[in-house]
């Protein structure tokens, strides 16, 4: 099955800063992302339902990027997090860049948009 990236926008009220927070800290990722989280150093160990996915951070500029790359994942694909500000809106947008399989790329979409709900959320909007 062809694989194909997928790029989300979302905009919150909330700062580069705490969205930050909310994807690289334990106790913020389980309450939009996961059910458990184990990080070891770079290497973080996600738990769903009993089970688990495990993601090495391969990339990190704090309140701007975040990347990691899944264990299983084919050559190339990464899950990335970029936040910034808007000049114009001064609202922060966050892009996610994702990959999966190309009939899944709706199932993708609302996966994300469901996960969004929660973040935007747990973090004020």
């Amino acid at each position: 099955m062809e694989r194909v990236k997928c790029q989300h926008e979302y905009i919150f009220r909330a700062s580069p800063a705490i969205l930050y927070r909310f994807i690289t800290t334990p106790e913020c990722l389980v309450r939009w992302f996961c059910d458990s989280v184990d990080i070891q150093d770079d290497v973080y160990t996600y738990e769903w339902q009993g089970s688990e996915e495990v993601a090495e951070m391969i990339d990190d500029i704090e309140e701007e990027r975040i990347r990691f790359e899944w264990d299983d994942a084919e050559d190339g694909e990464y899950l990335e997090y970029r936040m910034y500000k808007s000049d114009v809106t001064n609202e922060t947008i966050l892009e996610i860049t994702d990959f999966c399989d190309k009939d899944e790329t709706d199932e993708q979409k609302d996966y994300w948009n469901n996960l969004i709900v929660k973040l935007k959320t747990e973090t004020g909007g």
